[in-house]
């Protein structure tokens, strides 16, 4: 079961994609807050320089890697530069993607595809790689993924992003079933709607206010890296604070 608030982090290591803004800066604060030392890569250096201000304001620590996650090479060399500095991983937050285009599935162009392919399922593929025998390193290693419920709803004109969260959700599980036996604990995490620029780019037309903010979503998702967590191989709804199985093993 998710474990209760109160959450003790204190000298594990945490990395976090996406980190400069949205559900990514607010799930580093979480984390760094529990006591965590927070690994932040984002592409935007400024967003992660206010993280870091923010983060060291209430005590925590954090250290900064700007990297475009489309440098694949550069994916390979956070996992060496956190094994010399640490030896290990505790915690991993594959929380950056892009939406890409709200569109028919023929009007899509290419590079955009290849864009969100590239960001959302072959950086985290890579990212997965490059850490995996880090957080195996650790004496509870915990992976979230960030997914969406348009890897199931298949909804009209959403077919670029939905493929891509589908893919990420089906190597969390086969990940999650190759290292069942191990202490590292592999999950989804599905936010819902939340106030992002993300979502204001998908829904221009919707009202922010109606839906839940950033921190509220990064709160519950957080708990997912407790060293008591059990479950392995899930999605959780964060609007529903609960695990599901979309698909059971065979």
């Amino acid at each position: 079961m998710i474990p209760t608030p109160g959450l003790d982090l204190s000298g594990r290591v945490a990395v976090v994609t996406g980190a400069s803004r949205g559900i990514g800066y607010f799930i580093a604060l979480e984390l760094a807050a529990a006591g965590a030392h927070v690994i932040a890569v984002a592409r935007t250096v400024g967003g992660l320089e206010e993280l870091d201000d923010q983060i060291k304001a209430t005590g925590g620590q954090a250290t900064l890697v700007p990297l475009d996650l489309a440098d694949m090479a550069g994916i390979d060399r956070l996992g060496g530069a956190i094994h010399e500095r640490w030896g290990k991983l505790d915690i991993l937050v594959a929380n950056a993607a892009v939406l890409g285009v709200i569109s028919p599935i023929g009007h899509v162009e290419a590079k955009t595809f290849e864009k969100v392919m590239t960001i959302n399922v072959t950086s985290t593929w890579r990212l997965i790689r490059s850490v995996d025998p880090l957080l195996r390193l650790s004496d509870a290693g915990r992976a979230i993924v960030l997914s969406s419920n348009a890897a199931h709803s298949a909804r009209a004109f959403w077919a670029p992003y939905a493929a891509s969260k589908a893919a990420v959700e089906t190597m969390m599980r086969s990940w999650a079933h190759e290292t069942e036996n191990l202490a590292l604990r592999v999950n989804a995490a599905d936010p819902g709607a939340t106030r992002t620029a993300m979502r204001a780019q998908a829904v221009p037309g919707e009202d922010p206010e109606t839906l839940p903010h950033p921190q509220e979503i990064a709160k519950r998702i957080v708990p997912l890296a407790s060293p008591a967590l059990t479950e392995t191989g899930l999605i959780f709804q964060a609007k529903h604070n609960r695990f599901v199985a979309y698909r059971q093993p065979e």
